[in-house]
Order: C-alpha cells, then sequence, then structure tokens
C-alpha cells in the first residue's frame, strides 16, 4: 500500500506527468528531472515500516543543487481519521525550530539592531540579575547557565501535556535567582534560552516573534506552510498529530515487525503555545528550501549565514560543537549542519551536507520514528559514491559499557526519619512533602503523587522521574536537614528549602 507517495497520490496521467515532476523539484518547473526509480525505491525501503494500514507515518525530502529530487509521505498524520502523510502535510518540529529563532537574532545583529554580547538584561528587563551576567550569544550557543524550562515546569509540577503559553515560561524566568554555572564554563542544553531569544527578537524588531520570521525568512524563502505556532487553539490545515507505540509481543518493543503483530498507539498530546525553543510548524519540503539557503544565501547573506554555522567557544578557549540553533558535524568524512527535535510523539531531523549541496529532512509523528537513522540512510542512497574513501558509518559507543554497579548505603531509620517534613522552591513556587513509608523515603506532590527515593550517597538520592533524578540535602552546623537541592539533567541545584512549622491542615 502506497497512498502517499507522490506520484500514487496525484495519479497522474503520462500527459500530465510534468505536474508530479514540478512537485518534486520545488515547483522549479515542466524541464526539472524527475529522481530516478532506483532512488525512490531505496528511499521508499528506508520507511517501509511505517507504509502500512494504522501507522504513523513521515514525510522525506531531499533537495540537491536547489532541486527538490525526492519527496514523499508515508503512514498516516491522523490515525483516527486515516488521513494519510503527503509532502504537505504539516508537522510541529520540537527543537528544529532553535535555528530559525537563532537565524532572526543574528540577523537584527548583522544589522546593529544589537550585539550578540549584550546582556540579556538590556532587552529583558524582567530577567534577574545574577552573579554572574549572561550575554544573548551564550544563550544561542547552550552555555549561559540558565535552566531548562521543560525541567522547571517539571519539578514545579505541571505535565508537558498541560497547555503551557510563553507567559507561563517568561514568569518561572523571572523568578529564578541562580544559575547552573558560570556563564561560558560549558555547554549544557537550554530551552529557556531560546524561548529567551524569540522574546528578545521581539522586542528589538518591534514585531511580534511569529510576524518577524514569516516576513523575514519564511515568506521570501516560499516557505509557505511554515509558521512558529504560539497560539495552541489555532486550527492548521493538514496537520500531524502525535503518537506513541504501546508496547506489544514478547520482547515489549512495541516496534512490530513484518511477520509478526502490528503495534497499537496512543495518541502523544502536545499543546503548546509558546515558541522560539520548539513549535515551528512546517512541511518536509518547506524545511528542504531553508537548507538550500546555506548553498544560495539569499536570505541573510554571506555575513549572517556564516556566523549561524560559527561554533560556540567556552571561556576556557575550547571550541564546542554546537552554533547558531545548529549542531556542526560529520557523517562518513561529510561535514554536516543541521539539528533534530522531539516533543510528545513527534521526532524530526533536518541536515545539510555542505560539501555536495545536499539537504535531507525526515519528519515523523511516532515517538520511536528515528528521524536521524532514517535520514542518514536516506543520505547513504542520495550520496552514493560521493562519501570520501574508507570512512565507514560511525558507531556511537554505549558511555554506560563500563560502569560498574555499587550497592549504595541505606539510611537507617533514625536518618530517614530527619528528611521528613515539607520543602518549598520559590524559584517554581512548589511544595513537596517527604514521609518515610513502608519501603524508604517517599516525594508527595499534588500532581506528581508519590516519588520513591532510592539512596545513592550519604544525603544523596535518586528517582525515576525525568524531572528530579538527583537530590540532594543539605544539613546545618548541628546537623539538622535544612535544604534540598533538587536536579539532574538540564536543572542543577535547585533550593527547595524545609518548612520549619507543619502547614495548616
Amino acid at each position: 500500500m502506497r497512498p502517499v507517495a507522490v506520484a500514487a497520490l496525484f495519479r497522474l496521467p503520462a500527459t500530465g506527468a510534468c505536474v508530479a515532476v514540478a512537485l518534486l523539484a520545488g515547483c522549479g518547473g515542466a524541464g526539472s528531472p524527475a529522481p530516478s526509480s532506483d532512488l525512490a525505491r531505496g528511499i521508499d525501503a528506508v520507511f517501509a515500516d511505517l507504509d502500512r494500514p494504522g501507522s504513523p507515518g513521515a514525510a522525506v525530502s531531499v533537495i540537491r543543487d536547489g532541486e527538490i529530487i525526492h519527496s514523499g509521505g508515508y503512514g498516516f498524520a491522523q490515525i483516527e481519521h486515516r488521513v494519510p502523510v503527503t509532502p504537505r502535510t504539516v508537522f510541529h518540529v520540537a527543537s528544529v525550530s532553535k535555528q530559525f529563532t537563532a537565524m532572526a537574532v543574528t540577523m537584527l545583529a548583522a544589522e546593529g539592531a544589537l550585539s550578540l554580547d549584550d546582556p540579556v538584561q538590556a532587552h529583558l528587563g524582567f530577567v534577574p540579575e545574577f552573579e554572574h551576567p549572561v550575554t544573548v550569544r551564550q544563550m544561542m550557543h547552550h552555555t549561559s547557565g540558565i535552566r531548562d524550562q521543560w525541567q522547571l515546569l517539571g519539578i514545579s509540577g505541571w505535565r508537558l501535556d498541560d497547555v503551557i503559553t510563553t507567559d507561563h515560561i517568561l514568569g518561572l524566568m523571572s523568578r529564578q535567582r541562580e544559575l547552573n554555572f558560570v556563564p561560558g564554563s560549558e555547554y549544557l542544553y537550554s530551552n529557556m534560552g531560546y524561548t529567551l531569544l524569540a522574546r528578545t527578537a521581539a522586542a528589538v524588531s518591534g514585531t511580534s516573534f511569529p510576524e518577524f520570521t514569516a516576513a523575514r525568512i519564511f515568506r521570501p524563502l516560499g516557505m509557505d506552510r511554515t509558521h512558529f505556532h504560539d497560539d495552541h487553539e489555532h486550527i492548521v490545515p493538514d496537520r500531524a498529530y502525535s503518537y506513541r507505540p504501546v508496547p506489544t509481543g514478547d520482547d515489549g518493543s512495541g516496534e512490530g515487525s513484518g511477520s509478526g503483530p502490528q503495534p497499537e498507539y496512543t495518541k502523544a498530546v502536545l499543546s503548546y503555545a509558546n515558541a522560539g525553543a520548539t513549535s515551528l510548524f512546517t512541511t518536509a519540503d518547506d524545511l528542504a528550501r531553508w537548507l538550500d539557503n546555506f548553498r544560495h544565501e539569499t536570505v541573510g547573506g554571506p555575513q549572517v549565514m556564516e556566523m549561524m554555522t560559527t561554533r560556540g567557544v567556552l571561556n576556557s578557549g575550547d571550541t564546542i560543537s554546537y552554533a547558531h540553533g545548529l549542531s556542526i558535524g560529520d557523517h562518513r568524512g561529510l561535514r554536516t549542519v543541521g539539528h533534530g527535535g522531539a516533543d510528545a510523539g513527534f521526532r524530526t531531523q533536518a541536515v545539510w551536507y555542505p560539501e555536495a549541496n545536499v539537504g535531507v529532512v525526515v519528519l515523523t509523528n511516532v515517538a520511536n520514528g528515528n528521524p536521524g537513522g532514517r535520514a542518514r540512510q536516506v543520505a547513504e542512497i542520495v550520496l552514493a559514491g560521493v562519501f570520501p574513501e574508507g570512512t565507514p558509518e560511525e558507531e556511537e559507543e554505549d558511555p554506560s559499557a563500563d560502569a560498574a554497579s555499587e550497592a549504595p548505603p541505606k539510611p537507617d531509620a533514625a536518618t530517614l526519619a530527619g528528611y521528613a517534613g515539607s520543602y518549598y522552591s520559590p524559584e517554581v513556587d512548589a511544595l513537596y512533602h517527604l514521609e518515610v513509608g513502608e519501603d524508604g523515603l517517599v516525594a508527595r506532590h499534588i500532581r506528581h503523587g508519590d516519588i520513591a527515593l532510592e539512596p545513592r550517597a550519604a544525603d544523596e538520592f535518586a528517582t525515576d522521574r525525568w524531572f528530579m533524578r538527583e537530590i540532594r540535602f543539605e544539613r546545618a552546623p548541628d546537623g539538622a536537614v535544612t535544604e534540598m537541592r533538587v536536579g539532574g539533567g538540564r536543572v542543577r541545584n535547585l533550593l527547595f528549602v524545609k518548612l520549619t512549622r507543619p502547614l495548616p491542615g
């Protein structure tokens, strides 16, 4: 079943074949060459597991030397209504959005409207004054030390399928009093930094962030189905919804196979009403047109596009792999410029190969969609014979392969009792009640329920929740527990103060 392949979708007679060719070439005209049958078959095979009834799907677009040489859709954009994915299906692309936020700020910097070395407070007065100043450039490179918005929201009690507005995030930012680290001293991904960058672009330009990016980036590049989606009630025609696989079969993978039972899916709800770190709505073909701007530099010009791919530098002088909303990497000896994204069930990847003038976009609406792996497979097909000789595909090492497991100490009853009490954080306006249960220490929250704390070392615990992996208790000189520091991942050492009096009731 291939209801969403381009040729099958339009069911064109021989006399009308030029229409399909024009679509595949990015509306380049009837004289543009169609992709070879071998290329199409090879790429179709990469997505064969999604090209079946009842499956979420994927869209793929490949651009080379300014022409879209392959564009297709597989599976369903909306399973409930049996709406197929097509090249015009609109996806939420998650963190692939960041390069457009960085582009907006970089363009404004090139025009002299701001400096990348401005302190963020020069443009956003609600951002607190920290012990160490944070610059626009450091937010762009994820070296600012600003804590991540999603993890802060999780600690506070939010679910990521709540309606989360820009105002919610900015209000959270205004309450922060500490950073993860001294700005510029290290790299740690921060979505909050990119929400602030979008707000900076709006403040400096005097127009809304969606309006600025539409006028200065999307419309000039012909990205007519692209916008920043900062209103969760905004109706978007032809949009995809996101899904997660429900584990089935003996292996519990939910992957399914050609001969075994097919996976079932559940809806992965996404109601974001904020933009900058995420929330770009676009199509695979539109993103391919954007990637080609790294070749022709029509939007931004050579100066801005060179800045976009300039990697960040730490205070130590070390260069990181992250540039302006872009990761600079390598695939079998060819340089790559790109970014991936993951929100709810959306998994996305857009990558440009500057030495070959080739761009590959893979957008999926299922949590195990593996767009990065699929994009590399597509590139292997498109760039066959182009990769330098003797450069095999990279294999990622498992960093935990050599880790030794040690039995953590188990606190005695008296020690556990010393941790019990109510803890409050003014930075996220959240309250946790710690109690000693039959199985040890438990943190209770009105929305998150009971969270088991597993001992790791003296006064240190771990949990199975993504938003608070690590907990460390601090004591007064007399040995009494007075504070709880929460973190792990993209938030470090968030302070919770132990209340000295019981709450009413």
